[in-house]
């Protein structure tokens, strides 16, 4: 049984020094066959586990992790959550998800550390700042919030700012979500883990998926090290591995992984309670938002 995270439950847990929490999820070895089964457990394959249970009652679900829950794509993401995005249907998509994450730790009883203290992108030259403005309207337009920032107002709010930058990169300006934050995708997975298991979903770790079984034109189930798993219905969701696994199963997806570098400080207060980012540094999301 999943034990219910309260004050109250840490205050009773800590008379036994935090010993007797019972596990977050279970460790089932897998059934012979389920209805669903989903590739990668980060927190796509987890949320969709989570979701088929929640929303439409399937638990006949088998989440299979080649490693541990949050330890791929998951673990690497950065921690930025914000949804001013300049393409409207990127706008539309990201607010969604932006909304769902203000309310996730209460629906799944497990803290995502989400913490809504604001992103700041800087504007270092004038195409910035024609780009920043071109944003600001468009997420307005598509009723995202988004706000223009002078210098000064920068530097009341991020106090240990240089907006000259030794001259190299001044800052002009910024935009600014202030519902945007950072959260942790590690901890998500963890909560959608514990969600989907709660609801029967079994979670099985270490267990690499090395092929499919096709009968008839049609998937009927998944190659594993613990042995055949059948399958109703197989998921893919590993991330950058997705079209590796496609090509297993004898079918090339029409997308391509790249690499993609971004530096992003890290809020530590009382010195930065902002996500700060460069458009120096994020020249190349700002030109590919779409994606």
């Amino acid at each position: 049984m999943t034990a219910r995270y309260s004050i109250f439950s840490l205050a009773r847990n800590a008379l036994s020094y935090h010993q007797d929490w019972p596990a977050a999820w279970r460790a089932p070895e897998p059934k012979p066959s389920y209805e669903v089964v989903i590739v990668g457990g980060g927190g796509h394959g987890l949320a969709t586990a989570y979701y088929l249970a929640k929303e439409h009652g399937i638990t006949d679900v088998a989440v299979i992790e080649r490693g541990w829950l949050g330890g791929g794509n998951t673990g690497r993401n950065t921690t930025v959550v914000r949804s001013n995005y300049l393409w409207d249907e990127s706008a539309a998509l990201y607010e969604f998800a932006l909304r769902l994450w203000e309310g996730l730790s209460q629906e799944l009883n497990f803290n995502v550390m989400f913490s809504q203290r604001g992103v700041v992108n800087l504007a270092h030259n004038q195409h910035d700042l024609r780009e920043l403005s071109r944003r600001i309207h468009a997420n307005r337009l598509n009723d995202v919030d988004s706000e223009f920032m002078t210098p000064a107002e920068i530097k009341r709010m991020i106090p240990i700012i240089d907006l000259r930058s030794g001259g190299r990169y001044p800052v002009l300006g910024a935009s600014i979500q202030r519902r945007g934050g950072t959260a942790r995708h590690d901890s998500l997975a963890w909560g959608y883990a514990r969600g989907a298991d709660a609801r029967g979903v079994d979670i099985i770790q270490e267990c690499p998926v090395e092929g499919f079984r096709i009968e008839g034109g049609r998937v009927t189930g998944v190659e594993t090290g613990k042995g055949f798993i059948g399958a109703g219905k197989v998921a893919i969701a590993v991330a950058g591995h997705s079209s590796v696994m496609a090509a297993l199963a004898g079918f090339r997806m029409p997308v391509t992984s790249v690499p993609l570098q971004a530096l992003v400080s890290e809020p530590v207060k009382p010195a930065l309670d902002t996500v700060v980012m460069s458009n120096a540094i994020h020249a190349y999301i700002s030109q590919s938002d779409k994606g």
